[in-house]
């Protein structure tokens, strides 16, 4: 339980100071005493908030405790323990007059929607402007390279889940969209030479401008895996789906930091989707162009892409 002072923090406590010795230390509060010598500071008008801090399994003690501040006049408040449900909780919203705890809920909503839209809208276009001529000679290039089509469409997991139709350069002799699609591994017998350069330099991923201008994509954002794939990390990887709050992207925080290309062992996949959380959490339109700028210099090229 903590209390508030003439400003000054205090901190009281049934229990015995060596149990939470650390917590004083961190909290930089002193100890005070019992929750008794509380309740008697507080009659005495020497209190001005206080805040009772325990865990929500804990419900007969907060009971307890609102009962005996009851006898007092001092304003007195509960720390709910986010962490007993999620390390994502975003924010406090009422709805109805009823007081819930978002669980990380999507930074795209209102306002954040529309500078998003626009953000892919505008620079979107202009991206693809600049790169006309290269789709075009990416496109003899596979043509002169391989027979099949010069574009490839598979399905992938887009906002809430839905799923949606990803656009790439097609890079293999065969073109997969089962539920059984094996990611591409270095010297892949299915990778054609030019698909291998392809690859190697993520121009295989330039068609996804077209999800983009569509609206399924954004440049920014968490990496859209293969159906099967998410069926198989959702069920290895903790908060794994939370990813699928925003729109996927063609390029993403994760990708900046070296996590992209094949996954051959479970902490990469554990990173890639710990860094899509910490984007969402902390998105902006400056985050963006960061990513878009990191990746411009240092994104394209990567040894772990196949």
């Amino acid at each position: 339980e903590y209390s508030n002072v003439k400003l000054d923090m205090a901190f009281y406590d049934e229990r015995d100071a060596s149990r939470f010795s650390e917590l004083i230390d961190r909290i930089n509060s002193p100890f005070k005493g019992s929750v008794s010598g509380l309740v008697e500071e507080a009659k005495a008008g020497r209190i001005d908030e206080i805040y009772i801090a325990l865990p929500l399994v804990a419900l007969e003690r907060i009971r307890h405790f609102l009962a005996v501040m009851s006898d007092t006049t001092v304003d007195t408040y509960i720390v709910p323990d986010f962490n007993s449900y999620s390390s994502h909780m975003s924010e406090l919203r009422s709805v109805h007059n009823l007081q819930t705890i978002s669980i990380l809920s999507s930074p795209f909503e209102g306002f954040g929607s529309f500078v998003k839209r626009a953000e892919d809208l505008v620079l979107g276009s202009i991206i693809m402007v600049l790169i006309s001529s290269l789709l075009l000679v990416i496109g003899i290039g596979i043509k002169l390279t391989s027979r099949g089509p010069v574009f490839f469409k598979q399905d992938r997991y887009g906002l809430s889940g839905q799923r949606i139709k990803v656009w790439k350069f097609r890079t293999m002799r065969v073109m997969e969209n089962s539920d059984t699609v094996v990611q591409a591994t270095k010297d892949d017998p299915r990778v054609t030479r030019f698909g291998a350069f392809l690859r190697r330099t993520s121009l295989d991923e330039l068609p996804q401008f077209f999800n983009v201008l569509q609206g399924s994509m954004s440049i920014v954002g968490p990496r859209p895996h293969a159906v099967t794939h998410n069926e198989q990390y959702r069920k290895q990887v903790e908060n794994y789906m939370i990813r699928h709050k925003v729109k996927p992207g063609i390029t993403g925080l994760a990708q900046i930091n070296g996590y992209r290309g094949e996954i051959d062992a479970l902490y990469k996949m554990e990173k890639r989707v710990q860094y899509d959380i910490e984007y969402i959490q902390s998105w902006s339109l400056w985050l963006d162009i960061k990513i878009i700028i990191k990746t411009i210099f240092k994104g394209f090229i990567g040894k772990n892409a196949y």
